[in-house]
């Protein structure tokens, strides 16, 4: 049996009650002012490519719609996103916040140093949205509903906490405080008429839940990259007497390594985070593509495997 219009609202804002990502514990210490200067660039400079998927997930939908008024509508959502003629778009204010935490702007368009779990969970959105039916893909998009909110709490929180970002850097929040309830106002409506089936409001549940998901992991990917990773008790360098070449004994496995994974392994001394690895090897190999994402997989996998633990 379906839900009632009533009943249907309440289980999609329920979603958001107990998912959304303003309960997760890097934004609620972002909000609290426990963030440093380099965690915060870490999110902005990784967010970024959240927001760059936007405006193509939103061309997906446009294309999933034979209805005019419907398109018409929902361009705006790319407009407020890539800009227009007349004003700037998200993705400028973006920058703009992403050099007023002293950021260079090429290095964040470039999207050279995004993280690996933040580049699959954006991908996986624009997926999201490519394999769901319109309805359940304009459902994905109503964490708009809790945008708003969350927005205000994060202005006060940067006027509060992290005052050096100044006014033009808190442009990009100020736009979303109207654009996000504008377009939740549009959106929920719409899914409530045109999601009436039991089977069809359970997917758009779950595409809600879906997007809530991979919100989560942008934010787990970004808290990851400041563990700060050491050798655990249980690891053993040495190099192996066959060949020479580095390698990590465990009680249960050796692991062996090439020249970049010693040279990584050796920047792992409980001291340096793990960005603070990265940036360091970026240093060093400046003509090497793509080094920060090598470095964060590579620490990922040392940890599954035992090798490394973090230390804070």
């Amino acid at each position: 049996m379906s839900w009632s219009r009533d009943e249907f609202e309440a289980r999609l804002r329920g979603v958001l009650d107990e998912r959304y990502h303003d309960r997760h514990p890097f934004n609620r210490r972002m909000h609290e002012g426990a963030l440093s200067r380099e965690e915060l660039q870490t999110w902005i400079r990784n967010r970024y490519y959240y927001q760059t998927r936007i405006p193509l997930k939103d061309s997906v939908i446009l294309t999933k719609s034979g209805d005019p008024a419907f398109r018409r509508e929902w361009v705006q959502r790319i407009h407020d996103h890539d800009g227009t003629a007349e004003r700037e778009g998200g993705l400028e204010l973006w920058l703009r916040l992403a050099e007023a935490v002293g950021l260079e702007r090429t290095e964040v368009e470039d999207l050279s140093g995004v993280l690996p779990g933040v580049r699959e969970a954006c991908d996986d959105y624009v997926r999201l949205v490519e394999e769901r039916d319109l309805v359940e893909a304009v459902a994905s998009s109503l964490t708009e509903l809790g945008a708003g909110k969350i927005m205000h709490v994060r202005i006060e929180a940067f006027e509060r906490h992290y005052p050096w970002v100044g006014e033009e850097g808190l442009r990009y929040f100020r736009s979303r405080t109207t654009q996000a309830p504008k377009d939740a106002d549009w959106g929920l409506p719409w899914v409530l008429d045109h999601a009436t089936r039991a089977d069809v409001q359970g997917r758009c549940v779950a595409a809600l839940e879906a997007k809530c998901d991979i919100l989560w992991r942008l934010l787990d990917a970004v808290a990851a990259a400041h563990r700060v990773p050491r050798l655990t008790a249980a690891a053993r360098r040495r190099d192996d007497p066959q060949d020479g070449r580095p390698t990590v004994v465990l009680p249960e496995r050796a692991v062996r390594l090439n020249d970049s994974g010693r040279e990584i392994l050796d920047l792992c001394d409980g001291k340096r985070s793990a960005d603070a690895i990265a940036r360091t090897l970026r240093l060093r190999h400046p003509d090497v593509e793509a080094i920060e994402p090598d470095v964060h997989g590579f620490l990922a996998e040392m940890e599954r495997l035992g090798v490394l633990e973090s230390a804070a």
